[in-house]
């Protein structure tokens, strides 16, 4: 995650996209901004201070503009020194309203960057705040494969040396896509969406012991492969252990938390001769069963406590615990 990105930055690679164009303060390009977030100052122009979020970037729309304008010259000087009073990282002008002389004045006095824009007010926050999420996106890199198995996201996490990468070969050898091995690097977008992607050292690639390096895009084809793709269950290898007690019905749902985000985790216990390509295929499509609201082992318990009624209909209230 960068933490910071300046008006340069912004203007640079987002400029043409926003419809940008700077007016005045140019000096303070190097302003740095701490979000992706923009504020709209109206109750800073009705000289309320107390919440002034001054560290993001600063809209002015059709209603803090016309206000403005109906201002003596006076009043709205004492207006704006105000606002830039604060060292705030940027003004933004929408709607391609007029920028008045005294705004240009005190931009170019503070050094701080004055924009316009033909956007309006809406669709210049939308834009501005969607190509910046990624900029300040929270991330973080797991040790591990991310493969898109029937378009869900399975990130497959172990001690290094269990079999993460051939799992990984195996399940583009039939068909699936590979998205990261090793190292994958994983970012928080909106609404708690963690999505993988590879780093650039092994892109498209597999490290398999033994064998070395392999290109998956050359080896299966362009289809074998993709950029990116949302990490959806966790699949957690481990030895088996015959004194550990595994679920073996899918009552009981384990998850791990990701950048905050939980994420539900199936641990699947291997051992030599067990097909887990197959039993990974079979985690991605029950999962994709549970977003369509059929839950298997719920609707396996319902049946079995439905028998026991049939057969103890006193028995009612016994729920069936099944291991």
């Amino acid at each position: 995650m960068s933490e910071t990105i300046t008006i340069a930055n912004v203007f640079e690679g987002y400029g043409e996209s926003l419809a940008l164009q700077v007016v005045a303060g140019e000096k303070g390009m190097g302003n740095e901004l701490a979000s992706s977030d923009v504020h709209r100052p109206g109750l800073v122009l009705a000289g309320f201070v107390g919440l002034f979020t001054y560290d993001r970037a600063q809209v002015l729309g059709n209603s803090e503009m016309l206000y403005l304008s109906g201002l003596s010259d006076d009043k709205q000087r004492m207006v704006l020194e105000t606002v830039y009073q604060f060292d705030i990282p940027c003004m933004v002008i929408t709607d391609d309203n007029e920028v008045l002389p005294t705004m240009a004045d005190l931009a170019e006095q503070r050094g701080i960057p004055l924009l316009t824009t033909t956007f309006s007010t809406t669709k210049f926050s939308h834009l501005f705040s969607h190509y910046l999420d990624e900029v300040f996106a929270p991330e973080t890199n797991l040790h591990g494969s991310l493969v898109d198995v029937y378009g869900i996201g399975l990130l497959f996490i172990g001690r290094s040396g269990i079999g993460k990468s051939e799992i990984a070969l195996d399940l583009v050898e039939r068909g699936h896509r590979l998205v990261a091995d090793d190292i994958v690097h994983v970012s928080r977008k909106l609404q708690g969406i963690l999505v993988g992607t590879s780093g650039e050292t092994l892109l498209d690639h597999l490290e398999i012991r033994g064998l070395g390096i392999l290109n998956v895009r050359y080896l299966f084809g362009v289809r074998a492969f993709r950029l990116q793709k949302r990490v959806e269950v966790v699949v957690k290898l481990v030895e088996w252990d015959e004194t550990q007690n595994y679920d073996r019905v899918g009552l009981n749902e384990d998850w791990v938390s990701i950048l905050d985000v939980e994420i539900p985790q199936v641990t699947v216990p291997i051992y030599p001769g067990k097909n887990i390509t197959v039993i990974a295929e079979a985690i991605a499509l029950n999962y994709q069963l549970k977003i369509q609201g059929y839950h298997t082992a719920e609707e396996f318990n319902r049946r079995l406590i439905e028998k026991i009624q049939k057969k103890d209909p006193a028995g009612a209230l016994i729920r069936a615990d099944v291991e």
